[in-house]
């Protein structure tokens, strides 16, 4: 149902949403029309100052046909928007209404069709760069990127085995399965992989899509000053993401609740979540988009998931959260939901928000930013135990209650110094006694003092883990073991 102009007056600026005080420099809201054309549609709102004052159109009548000039003049493809005067507080504004258009990219005259293109970018106008046209002229002619075929290869070219091993129980693996699914398109009357099938299943992608690949980084605080571990991820699609959250549970923590028959793992992040934002991010990124590869940034309160590529024509952030669905990559969505990584069609973005709320967790944060779109799962704070305490269930002996809670991962002085999931890991590594360099060497540390100052003195100290020789310190036989105190601190079963 159409808002009415005056509550939208109240709206800020967005992806279909701008004011502007009147029509004496038309280039800004010129390039404003089309841009909507060009992305998803919007309103135009004229004779509104920046604070959001009416000021009103004088002479509304001769200012609309000049408008419509301006437009006819300046645009191209022709554009025909709706025009409508309207009062508000007394005063007449003109309201120019434009629908994504079926025959973009628009673009302005003066500027030629390479250079005068514009998308919209939440509040902003952004000039398109040539491989974002060549999107938007393949989202009219309904041609996605994937489905695409790379005639100089050959069936040969694809992971026959690991398709097998996919489909096994599900479907057989022919010709006539593989084009089923698009894997295999017809060119020139040859079978050959489409680009989806390559990115899926192709024995070697990175000759072919070199930036068709993840990057996962676990930052230490909340920004990206200092970078702990990297996994570069060049597997093929249905694997990376197996990958990706092994990535991202190895620099979780996990307790365990006791409060049941059976123990269950309590991990410190979202993990069904997450794995819904990243299926959402490997469906949905632009891969003939270059230069870019999807990024996944752990830091102490977040996890951001970045694919490349703008949102597709005619879709908001806010049709996202609702369920309204476009598929960029067909090819890829349908092989994913075959497998059943993918339930149905719209059915990630608002089962990630109705999980969120059932599950009382901060809710995420979609973002458009230039050239690609960033999800952003919060994360809550873990309490850290302190010295020695222990969060497995007990009596309490004032009160005689069980005690449920999960098992923090690290105690209070540990976490002070050293970050939690490394803690976890040293802690589980030294079940077994270990050497230093043992220890060094699973971390991925070549500097013994680092290692030293900032790993092995702090755990030593807080008797997360012990010496076997603690007579003699500096012994080239020395090695460390994990305590009871680390054990119950971090949730480590013997």
């Amino acid at each position: 149902m159409t808002r009415p102009i005056a509550q939208l007056i109240q709206d800020p600026e967005s992806k279909t949403l701008e004011f502007k005080r009147d029509l004496s420099s038309p280039r800004p809201f010129l390039k404003t029309l089309v841009a909507f054309a060009n992305s998803a549609g919007g309103r135009l709102i004229l004779g509104v100052s920046d604070d959001r004052r009416v000021l009103g159109i004088e002479d509304p009548l001769d200012e609309e046909e000049r408008l419509g000039s301006l437009i006819a003049d300046s645009i191209a493809p022709r554009l025909v928007p709706n025009i409508e005067l309207t009062t508000v507080e007394g005063k007449t504004l003109l309201v120019v209404e434009v629908f994504l258009s079926g025959t973009r990219p628009h673009y302005l005259k003066a500027e030629g069709r390479e250079r005068g293109v514009y998308v919209r970018l939440g509040s902003s106008n952004r000039q398109a760069d040539a491989p974002l046209i060549v999107e938007l002229q393949r989202g009219v002619a309904g041609v996605s990127f994937d489905a695409l075929p790379m005639p100089d290869l050959s069936l040969e070219a694809l992971d026959l085995k690991a398709i097998q091993k996919d489909f096994s129980g599900r479907k057989a693996v022919d010709e006539r399965m593989l084009q089923s699914l698009r894997v295999l398109v017809k060119d020139q009357n040859r079978l050959v992989p489409s680009h989806g099938g390559m990115l899926l299943y192709g024995l070697d992608r990175r000759q072919h899509f070199d930036d068709a690949w993840i990057q996962c980084g676990r930052f230490i605080g909340n920004d990206k000053a200092d970078i702990f571990d990297h996994l570069d991820i060049h597997d093929p699609l249905p694997k990376a993401v197996d990958e990706i959250m092994l990535f991202l549970k190895k620099h979780a923590m996990r307790g365990a609740d006791f409060s049941e028959i059976r123990r269950k793992d309590i991990w410190s992040i979202p993990v069904n979540i997450l794995r819904e934002v990243v299926i959402n991010a490997l469906v949905h990124a632009d891969y003939s988009h270059r230069g870019t590869p999807i990024r996944i940034a752990f830091f102490d309160n977040r996890i951001e998931v970045e694919s490349p590529g703008l949102l597709l024509p005619g879709l908001t952030v806010e049709d996202m959260k609702l369920g309204v669905s476009q598929i960029r990559n067909p090819v890829i969505a349908r092989v994913f939901r075959e497998l059943d990584l993918v339930e149905q069609w719209g059915s990630g973005i608002p089962g990630i928000y109705r999980q969120v709320k059932a599950e009382n967790l901060p809710e995420p944060t979609i973002e458009e930013l230039a050239g690609r779109v960033r999800f952003t799962v919060p994360l809550q704070d873990i309490q850290p135990l302190a010295p020695g305490q222990s969060r497995k269930r007990r009596q309490d002996a004032n009160d005689g209650e069980t005690d449920s809670r999960p098992r923090s991962d690290l105690t209070a002085q540990v976490t002070a110094q050293v970050t939690a999931e490394v803690a976890s890991r040293i802690g589980a590594f030294c079940q077994e006694p270990r050497s230093a360099r043992e220890i060094m060497e699973m971390l991925g540390l070549k500097h013994w003092k680092t290692f030293q100052a900032n790993y092995l003195n702090p755990l030593l100290a807080s008797g997360v883990i012990e010496r076997t020789i603690p007579d003699k310190p500096s012994s080239r036989l020395q090695k460390y073991r994990i305590t009871e105190i680390g054990k119950d601190g971090l949730g480590v079963d013997t």
